[in-house]
């Protein structure tokens, strides 16, 4: 009897346990996915796209969640200040950066503050007009706005976004004057510039493809060294501009001292999408490649790029208190 008490006893304990120990398993709730601009832009079409396939994959909802403002430092800075225990992630792209010289008073330190997760992909932006401006390629762009000084502006998803130092990176070396009239985030340009209130917009290509493709948009050209799959016939700038480049990719990472466990499962089923061909057939259609990245390796590409960005708003002189 003594045994057969022990025994119920000892089920007793197991049953109680068990759903303890189901719900350390991670995940084991929704996971916040923050996206620093948007919805509707390219940071947030790619978010929502990767999300639905995780969310699949890891059995609980991947819910992208938009914080706009600041070129994604206000996001960045919710992500930073969140638990660290796997379940606030954020997107990342060279905004964050850009960020860490532009913006003089950061309550963070992005490379210290966060920790890196996985890549995701890259692509380019592209430098687009209003079908109204007299203009159809980068050679009489660049004409049309040295006739024009001070009279053209340019639009952007924020302050120290890829979508800024793009324009800012043509301006410079092109020598133009032109204004800059920044958005919270690039969806929010798009009425304006088709309606030629602005005049030109260096996004990145999933924010804009789909307007270049149904002509609401002219594309004069790319921003990579070279020309994008999805869209043959425009030219890379760098072939009008000798040396220009500005490239683009995302990229995920948690705040600093996340779960070791939790990077390595959110790691790995970031990899598992770029490694389906569906998937892979949709960041094509995009104008992206994949980019599958250990956390070491995405980490080193942000410190990588924080650096060489850094270099471009210092030589700029350009700030944001």
């Amino acid at each position: 009897m003594r045994a057969l008490r022990c025994l119920l006893l000892l089920l007793g304990l197991v049953s109680l346990l068990a759903p303890a120990s189901a719900a350390d398993k991670y995940p084991s709730k929704p996971v916040h996915f923050v996206v620093g601009f948007a919805a509707g832009g390219p940071n947030d079409i790619v978010a929502r796209i990767f999300g639905e396939w995780l969310s699949e994959r890891l059995g609980q909802q991947l819910v992208v969640e938009n914080r706009v403002g600041s070129g994604g430092m206000i996001a960045a800075n919710a992500v930073i200040n969140s638990p660290a225990d796997g379940y606030t992630i954020m997107f990342v792209a060279p905004n964050n950066a850009i960020g860490t010289t532009l913006y003089k008073s950061l309550p963070f330190i992005f490379l210290r503050d966060t920790a890196p997760v996985a890549g995701m992909m890259r692509l380019t932006n592209i430098m687009v007009v209003p079908p109204s401006l007299p203009v159809r390629s980068v050679a009489e762009f660049i004409a049309y706005a040295r006739a024009n000084p001070g009279k053209l502006s340019y639009a952007s998803s924020g302050n120290g976004t890829s979508v800024h130092m793009s324009a800012e990176l043509f301006k410079a070396m092109a020598h133009l004057d032109m204004v800059h009239v920044p958005y919270r985030g690039s969806s929010a340009a798009y009425p304006d510039l088709m309606t030629g209130k602005v005049h030109v917009l260096f996004d990145n290509l999933p924010g804009s493809i789909e307007f270049v493709r149904t002509g609401q948009l002219r594309a004069l050209g790319v921003t990579t060294e070279k020309r994008s799959d999805a869209l043959p016939d425009v030219p890379a700038i760098g072939e009008i501009l000798p040396g220009y480049e500005a490239s683009v990719w995302y990229g995920v990472a948690a705040p600093r001292d996340t779960p070791a466990e939790a990077i390595d499962v959110l790691s790995k089923a970031f990899t598992a999408a770029l490694a389906d061909p569906k998937m892979q057939a949709r960041i094509a259609d995009l104008g992206g490649t994949p980019m599958p990245m250990l956390p070491a390796e995405f980490g080193k590409l942000v410190a990588d790029e924080t650096e060489k960005w850094g270099a471009v708003v210092k030589s700029a002189g350009l700030s944001v208190e």
